[in-house]
């Protein structure tokens, strides 16, 4: 059986792992017969934002802890994976991705990526194992890796991904990117100004383009 290792960022759109993405990533692997297992930084998220007003908050939140919401209590540290033990790496987006994981919300095209995660990466890439990443979460692969990724039709995204060396491909929500060389697939997801059912189009193609390769 495949084993996909996935890594996540907390729980909530705006300060961690989009929900929808999150879960749809989940099952588009399981419906292809993949075994995951989650991931994410034992750390606390950079802000916390109340999703009902939006607003940011001083209350603290631990990835690992929120992120377990998602994987249902089945997660581990991140500082734990080991490319060895899987088959493929997965990143889905929410902000977290670009808060937690890196510093693109805040830095733009200097972010810098979080050790773990850029760790966790070049190590899938070494090891020829082929990475996805979602909506946001593209600017990480771009920035580590210099990687053709999609931010949708995002423009602004599109030309920071260029200025730090990564390559930009424009994608509809049922498109995927895919650099062939780095072997890293991309879906724009909820870069675009999409629905739940139209974001999955854009996963389930990622997945399936991913068990082909492995």
């Amino acid at each position: 059986m495949k084993k996909i290792a996935v890594i996540l960022s907390g729980c909530g759109t705006r300060d961690g792992s989009e929900i929808h993405e999150s879960t749809l990533s989940l099952l588009a692997l399981d419906m292809n017969g993949c075994k995951y297992q989650c991931f994410a930084p034992d750390r606390n998220q950079t802000e916390t934002v109340n999703h009902f007003t939006q607003k940011q908050e001083s209350e603290k939140r631990n990835m690992l802890a929120e992120a377990a919401r998602i994987a249902r209590c089945d997660i581990k540290p991140l500082n734990a994976i080991n490319a060895a033990d899987y088959d493929a790496l997965w990143i889905p987006g929410g902000l977290g991705a670009a808060k937690n994981l890196c510093s693109y919300f805040y830095e733009g095209e200097n972010m810098k990526v979080d050790s773990e995660v850029e760790a966790a990466i070049k190590a899938f890439n070494k090891a020829g194992k082929p990475i996805v990443a979602l909506c946001i979460a593209p600017v990480i692969v771009a920035k580590v890796l210099g990687a053709n990724v999609t931010s949708g039709k995002d423009a602004g995204t599109a030309a920071k991904i260029e200025a730090m060396g990564g390559k930009n491909t424009v994608c509809n929500f049922d498109e995927i990117a895919y650099d062939a060389e780095k072997r890293v697939i991309t879906a724009p997801c909820y870069m675009l100004d999409a629905s739940i059912s139209q974001i999955w189009l854009g996963i389930k193609k990622a997945a399936d383009k991913l068990v082909e390769l492995i």
